[in-house]
């Protein structure tokens, strides 16, 4: 399945949900809603016709004056309202009035004067001084006739004489319920859609762009000429001038003949002292002599050894693209056990080593490589200096990292070759021997550096070089 179709499908699937969860739970409220907001306005009216009628229902002349009448022709009343879009011609509303008993002794409706209503919730529960309400099916059978009503009591002096209810049925709600469900949901649907439109398009979008980016990439892998996409900024532009980059390295002849060169050189010289001493050794010559030969076969042939063993740790290193597990090391156990395994060379050089460093100061890495890099720079420190001269391990926090210097007393570093000490296969004549090295060591330092986040800086300071590498 391609990359635009499964990213489409995932973002028409978070759509759908969401859209689905938000609409049904809209759609769930809105019923209760509409009734909520009809039963305040049934507590307001209710409320207001028991203040109205106080007055004659205390006096007992509900039924002997105009108030029968008034609720008949307020009952046949045709508004001719449009609310909403909707029509409405009649009016819902009824209206009763039951005494301290909760006899009913007025109705809008004339049904129910002289019955028993002090049972219903309505009545019961005002007349105990609660909020009375009651939602009743007129026809135990339809759910849809269920009537609102609530009731409001009718005092005198802070004594309840009676309640006031006012009922509306649920059925003159629903018009309103069923217009915004409709409209809730062709809204829903059209967001949906518009949502899946965008999220198409952003998905052919994507999928059209990584598809020239990997024609690109097939058409460089195979030799064919091929213009690079181009792309207005963000993640997309990035990725293509890495792979143009990465391109580039590939392609880069120079730096590839460059690399075999030296390596060619660096190998034909111990193999030209090899094949020169194994053909003197095929003539007649004094033991001492012969002695001699052997020994420079045996000393090139470790050189060779060493060049190779360098060039794979160095690929081991250079192909990895994290650490494969992140210890605290402690700084000054490890330089340390650096100095005892070099202990020989410093004692024949008679050098005397400082060191300045706390006990609790440690890095955070790879013990094998932090080790091999600090080697490596010991080794190459001691190379260069003089005997009686001075070795200064020291090291504190700087921030979140460590900085670890290492001080060597001698002559300073060339100016053209400051800029190459960690180029691979670059190296300056020991002064003690004057032969190069595999120009490998500080490469391998700055590699195992860069990989654990930190960085490398070698440079002249007053009376010899000076290493700096920080480390997280």
């Amino acid at each position: 399945m391609r990359l635009g179709l499964r990213i489409f499908l995932v973002y028409a699937l978070f759509i759908g949900l969401t859209g689905y969860f938000v609409l049904s739970t809209v759609m769930k409220e809105i019923r209760p809603g509409v009734r909520q907001s009809t039963e305040e306005t049934l507590v307001d009216t209710a409320n207001l016709l028991a203040e109205i009628l106080r007055d004659d229902f205390k006096a007992g002349t509900l039924n002997q004056n105009h108030w029968p009448q008034l609720l008949k022709a307020y009952g046949e009343r045709q508004p001719q309202a449009t609310i909403w879009g909707l029509p409405k011609n009649q009016v819902n509303h009824r209206i009763y009035v039951t005494d301290a008993e909760g006899i009913v002794v007025l109705d809008s409706s004339d049904t129910a004067v002289g019955q028993d209503y002090s049972r219903w919730n309505d009545v019961y529960l005002t007349l105990r001084g609660e909020y009375g309400a009651r939602s009743t099916r007129s026809d135990l059978a339809d759910a849809s006739s269920s009537v609102m009503h609530v009731g409001a009591p009718i005092r005198d002096n802070g004594t309840i004489i009676g309640v006031v209810t006012v009922a509306k049925p649920n059925s003159s709600l629903q018009p309103y319920v069923d217009r915004i469900e409709r409209r809730l949901l062709w809204f829903g649907a059209g967001f949906i859609g518009l949502g899946l439109l965008l999220g198409a398009l952003l998905s052919w979008w994507l999928s059209r762009a990584l598809g020239r980016l990997t024609a690109y990439a097939q058409a460089v892998s195979e030799g064919r000429r091929a213009e690079l996409p181009h792309y207005r900024g963000g993640e997309l532009a990035q990725l293509a001038t890495a792979v143009e980059h990465m391109r580039t390295q590939l392609e880069g002849k120079a730096y590839v003949e460059r690399y075999v060169h030296t390596l060619t050189h660096e190998l034909k010289s111990p193999l030209a002292a090899i094949r020169g001493a194994a053909e003197l050794l095929q003539d007649e010559m004094p033991q001492g002599q012969r002695q001699r030969f052997v020994s420079n076969i045996d000393a090139e042939s470790a050189r060779m050894q060493q060049l190779i063993e360098r060039l794979l740790t160095l690929a081991q290193v250079e192909q990895r693209q994290g650490l494969e597990a992140r210890v605290a090391v402690p700084l000054a156990a490890l330089v340390d056990e650096l100095l005892d395994a070099q202990q020989a060379r410093i004692e024949r050089k008679q050098l005397r080593v400082e060191k300045s460093i706390d006990a609790d100061l440690k890095l955070t890495g790879e013990p094998f490589l932090l080790r091999q890099a600090l080697g490596n720079l010991l080794e190459n420190a001691l190379d260069f200096t003089p005997s009686h001269g001075v070795l200064r391990f020291s090291a504190g926090r700087v921030g979140t990292l460590v900085e670890c210097r290492l001080f060597n007393q001698g002559e300073p570093i060339p100016d053209y070759a400051l800029g190459r000490l960690s180029e691979r296969f670059y190296s300056l004549p020991r002064p003690d021997s004057g032969r190069k090295s595999t120009g490998l060591g500080l490469n391998f330092v700055e590699e195992v550096v860069k990989l654990h986040g930190g960085s490398l800086v070698v440079g002249n300071v007053p009376g010899g070089v000076e290493a700096k590498v920080c480390l997280p």
